[in-house]
């Protein structure tokens, strides 16, 4: 048995951040319907990209415009513990799912809104994506270019991931007193509480925070990083396999004020290794390195294929583990399906 065994969720979600959500609670062993559109979710013409977002889920189409179709959503919602849109404020109410609605049938259920700015603020009815989201959060750096299609799409994942956790605390909370709630979850919201956690600090062209913290080029137009910060120890190590050990003994607060001076000896020292150089030998020393790798590469690591994290969940419990990789349900392939 998952953790989640038994929680019901009805998933009216499309595109990445509440289908990530949904599918980190189905990994977790809830069951998730997902809801979707006639026709299906758009994200479905992206197969490579709906699959990874959408196992362990099933599925029903409904039209919230039609009486019969929103009657039968609203009765799974009655069943259910958990239920998540992702509309823009105001949708949910003008297609008879909203939160007043639903939970007035269901005063136990868990009502999770997931949308760009939250339902209410001068922001919420501002269309947006991802980019949209770190820009007004503070998350996009002053010299930040526009991004890849295989960015990371930072705020989407966090949302997705705070979503999940607020749900699971909610429904502890209704098991335990029969009553539900209402989560409003701004994606630009979650950026701008991270931000806000990290105090402003004066930025140094080209250079960490601090010397051996950063991104440094290799002799094979590779990339590592180097994580030291105040570790005595790891500054050592460093230096030493760096041949640097005029700045092994160097301490922490005399490392800050010659920040530029000793991150340069550092990005010099590194240029003459190539990638695989550098992290055998930084490794070996202890020294905190990691390669800068590509989507490709991560995904032959042997260190996240041993540990199941890819295809699977990135939570990992001993006494109740997470779902294997599962199947993705075609599209209304659970209608006709029993709810009890």
């Amino acid at each position: 048995m998952a953790l989640l065994d038994g929680l019901r969720v009805l998933d009216l979600t499309m595109w990445r951040p509440g289908p990530y959500a949904t599918q980190l609670l189905a990994q977790l062993g809830a069951d998730v319907i997902k809801v979707e559109p006639p026709g299906g979710e758009p994200m479905r013409m992206f197969r490579s990209h709906f699959d990874l977002l959408n196992r362990h889920k099933r599925s029903v189409a409904f039209d919230l415009k039609d009486d019969g179709d929103r009657a039968r959503c609203l009765e799974l919602a009655a069943g259910a513990e958990v239920f998540v849109e992702g509309f823009r404020p105001g949708v949910a109410d003008r297609l008879g799912v909203g939160h007043e609605v639903v939970r007035a049938l269901n005063p136990r259920l868990v009502y999770c809104s997931l949308s760009g700015y939250g339902a209410d603020g001068p922001l919420a009815k501002v269309p947006g994506h991802d980019v949209n989201y770190r820009a007004y959060a503070a998350a996009l750096p002053p010299d930040a270019v526009s991004p890849d299609a295989d960015e990371l799409p930072v705020a989407d994942m966090a949302a997705a991931t705070m979503a999940a956790f607020a749900i699971t605390a909610a429904c502890l909370k209704a098991r335990a007193t029969g009553l539900g709630d209402r989560i409003d979850l701004g994606m630009a919201d979650v950026l701008a509480n991270w931000v806000g956690t990290v105090p402003t600090a004066t930025r140094r062209e080209g250079t960490g925070p601090v010397p051996g913290y950063g991104v440094y080029p290799t002799k094979d137009d590779q990339k590592i990083t180097l994580g030291v910060v105040s570790e005595e120890n790891l500054w050592a190590a460093t230096c030493g396999v760096l041949g640097l050990d005029e700045y092994a003994t160097v301490p922490f607060l005399e490392r800050l004020g010659r920040v530029e001076e000793l991150d340069e000896a550092v990005a010099g020292a590194v240029a003459g290794l190539t990638r695989d150089e550098a992290v055998e030998r930084l490794g070996a020393a202890g020294a905190p390195v990691a390669p800068l790798l590509t989507r490709a590469e991560m995904m032959a690591h042997e260190h996240f294929a041993s540990r199941g994290v890819i295809d699977g969940s990135p939570v990992r419990t001993s006494v109740h583990p997470p779902l294997p990789p599962g199947p993705v349900a075609e599209l209304d392939r659970h209608r006709d399906q029993g709810w009890h």
